[in-house]
């Protein structure tokens, strides 16, 4: 007797079903990362505000993080501060509207620019170091070690990486911000003929504290996306050597992709609640 051909044995219907496996195939490994990654970063949270948290470590990781960004971030601020003022200038001119200039320079750069493009930078710097550090760990089994030790990694390594990223990240968008608005400001006093100092009081002016303060929140948020990210790719990594490079590279991806995502999401946040 006979048995029913099943379907999938019919090649027509193989190939007609394929790209919905495939998508099927993705989008369920795609929610087993984002679960993967949710109790990673839940486990490293819950390590950063409960004790004993390490805070010579937390110390050394905000020099690594944030002192070493400085000549970056700032080289960043000043000509994106400068080429910010030239493009204003060039787009008010259309409408005589070239006075706009310090307002918009500064409010640009204070609620988007400087954060994010922080934020960036720190991405391609500390993720990718991070996750090297860590993935240079994991692959060599020292973090295998500590927990032999009953040392756990998400307090020990993680938790003061994620810290320092966190109160680190305010404090390089507030230099960011300085620095932006003063190579604005000597664009438009060098090149488009500006005074001095109307420009700069032109700036402090317009510019509000919710305006400094949206901008330092998302520095915040910012900051622990980058160091959860790298913490998180370079625990995943494996392979040697090559999964390493992997894992850096996945970690400045991830955390900029992240950081132009929860971006919009707390911009839309501070326009509603009008912050």
């Amino acid at each position: 007797m006979k048995t029913p051909a099943s379907p999938s044995s019919d090649p027509a219907d193989f190939i007609v079903l394929r790209p919905f496996r495939l998508i099927g195939r993705t989008v369920l490994g795609g929610f087993r990362e984002i679960g993967r990654i949710s109790a990673f970063w839940l486990r490293v949270l819950i390590a950063c505000v409960t004790p004993v948290i390490y805070v010579r470590e937390v110390l050394r990781q905000c020099i690594k993080i944030g002192f070493y960004s400085l000549p970056v971030v700032g080289l960043t601020a000043v000509f994106i501060g400068a080429a910010l003022a030239l493009n204003i200038y060039m787009g008010g001119s259309r409408f005589n509207a070239e006075q706009f200039v310090p307002n918009i320079v500064v409010l640009g750069i204070t609620r988007e620019l400087g954060p994010v493009l922080a934020g960036l930078m720190l991405a391609g710097r500390v993720s990718a170091g991070i996750a090297a550090e860590i993935g240079a760990m994991r692959v060599t089994e020292q973090i295998d070690a500590l927990l032999t030790l009953s040392a756990k990694p998400e307090r020990y390594l993680y938790a003061p990486r994620v810290i320092a990223g966190i109160f680190t990240l305010p404090l390089l968008v507030l230099v960011a911000d300085i620095i932006g608005v003063l190579g604005g400001w000597l664009v438009a006093v060098s090149a488009l003929d500006f005074n001095g100092s109307l420009y700069l009081r032109n700036s402090w002016a317009f510019v509000t504290g919710n305006d400094i303060w949206s901008g330092l929140i998302k520095a915040a948020v910012f900051g622990g996306i980058i160091s959860l990210m790298g913490c998180y790719q370079g625990d995943r990594s494996k392979g040697g050597a090559g999964g390493v490079g992997r894992a850096a590279t996945l970690a400045v991806v991830g955390a900029a992709v992240l950081i132009l995502a929860s971006n919009y999401v707390l911009t839309s946040i501070f326009v509603r609640v009008g912050l």
